[in-house]
């Protein structure tokens, strides 16, 4: 067995932190301790508690006086995008027919699927996320990729091969059949051989034909442990798009709920411009809408309602996201430096505490992995992010007039980025490290 017991600064969350000075919703240890083995933390608490256990073959690693947090998690990105994040000047629709489906094409090229999904994966680790919830191209190959590099690595990632069989070049398009057959063969495959999980990925109504949205109600109920990943109420032209291919519908959301893909792993990316029936369906069933703030805000879709939609009579299960190659960063803390000036703009603050909740457990508990990720409870597995306050000059300084861990919290999230990870832990193997000494 291969025992390590880290040592630093161990910070996870046991609930939604109500304000900044909630600071029961957290554990927090000034000296802690972290004791892993084979993978999974057997041990939490002071580093004195911890070492009480470990035994004399542990490899004692000192991060002090670095933060230890849970690994980061993602919860909606696009992997086949890395080579058209930063295109210039179109809304949505325009931006995918411009951009997005011209590069997915490439991805009939299976070399091309492996480079791409190597890079993608690395950058995941360099910015501290341990896990992602990935759109693949509509290639079957792509989606191999994806897992064949995700499960060497050991991490624990959920994704899927695309499904859209109109509105779209051919280069990117299946058919019903050959999107169900496809889709069948990696769930074989893939779900559920080492940590990966499959999401069944129609890309969104208006890329898939009724038949095919019948295909994918037919998955879900053959699979219904996967996971569903779409897009919902991103753009008001997507929407009146969506009501026009589907006249009968009441709603954008009622097309999914006609098909049965709503439920508690159903996540439905972007959800800006939801009505009150809506949010509701979304409510009753449990389904995620997925928070992607910097993609929001750069192709100009508008502003998620975090408060309002968690704050409501039936609450909305929420998630966040980088949403790569329409986001504008690999990094969850930029990610949630946006969404705190989203949440801003509709006049409410998001303390720093919660931040971090979300990105770390609040993301593990819409993916229902809590058990699994996002948390520094023993049996959990080890995927572990740590943080440096000090990272860059700007920082530095700051943090001469930081005075307590929110503060600190605050700075991470609103100045820092992948410099401020100088290690991330995947099974309890250290990630960046390496990949840093494969990449010198």
């Amino acid at each position: 067995m291969t025992t390590k017991l880290l040592r630093g600064r161990t910070l996870s969350f046991l609930r939604w932190p109500e304000g900044p000075d909630d600071l029961a919703a957290c554990r927090y240890e000034e000296d802690g301790g972290l004791l892993i083995r084979d993978g999974k933390i057997v041990a939490a608490g002071s580093f004195t508690e911890a070492k009480a256990g470990a035994g004399d073959d542990a490899t004692v690693i000192d991060h002090r006086p670095h933060l230890i947090l849970p690994g980061f998690i993602d919860c909606h990105v696009h992997m086949p995008q890395m080579q058209i994040i930063a295109s210039y000047g179109a809304e949505l629709l325009d931006w995918l027919n411009t951009y997005t489906f011209p590069e997915e094409t490439k991805f009939r090229d299976t070399q091309h699927g492996r480079r791409i999904a190597r890079l993608f994966l690395d950058e995941m680790v360099r910015h501290g996320t341990t896990s992602v919830v990935a759109y693949c191209s509509v290639h079957k190959e792509s989606a191999e990729a994806f897992f064949a590099e995700s499960h060497d690595r050991d991490m624990l990632n959920i994704a899927g091969k695309v499904m859209m069989d109109r509105n779209a070049p051919d280069g990117v398009l299946d058919t019903p059949q050959s999107g169900y057959d496809d889709s069948k063969a990696l769930i074989a495959a893939w779900h559920g051989k080492g940590r990966q999980h499959y999401a069944l990925t129609p890309r969104f109504a208006i890329t898939s034909s009724p038949e095919q949205m019948e295909m994918a109600q037919a998955l879900m109920r053959e699979h219904p442990d996967l996971h569903m990943q779409t897009h919902l109420s991103e753009n008001h032209a997507e929407i009146a798009f969506t009501q026009e291919l589907y006249p009968w519908s009441k709603d954008y959301t009622d097309v999914y709920e006609h098909y049965g893909l709503l439920g508690p792993k159903s996540l439905f990316g972007h959800c800006i411009h939801l009505s009150e029936r809506e949010a509701d369906a979304m409510s009753a069933s449990g389904s995620v809408a997925v928070f992607c703030p910097t993609s929001n805000l750069f192709l100009g879709s508008g502003l998620f309602d975090y408060q309002r939609f968690r704050t409501r009579e039936r609450p909305l299960r929420i998630a966040t996201a980088t949403d790569v190659g329409g986001g504008t960063n690999y990094s969850m803390l930029r990610t949630m430096d946006e969404g705190y000036k989203v949440i801003a703009l509709n006049g409410e603050k998001l303390n720093p505490l919660a931040s971090f909740w979300q990105i770390t457990r609040g993301n593990a508990e819409t993916l229902s992995l809590a058990d699994r990720i996002g948390t520094l409870e023993p049996g959990t597995d080890a995927d572990l992010t740590i943080l440096d306050s000090r990272a860059t000059p700007v920082m530095r300084l700051r943090m001469e007039t930081v005075r307590n861990l929110v503060e600190e919290l605050f700075l991470l999230q609103t100045v820092g980025d992948d410099r401020a990870v100088v290690e991330v832990y995947v099974s309890g193997k250290p990630a960046k490290s390496d990949l840093m000494a494969r990449q010198a």
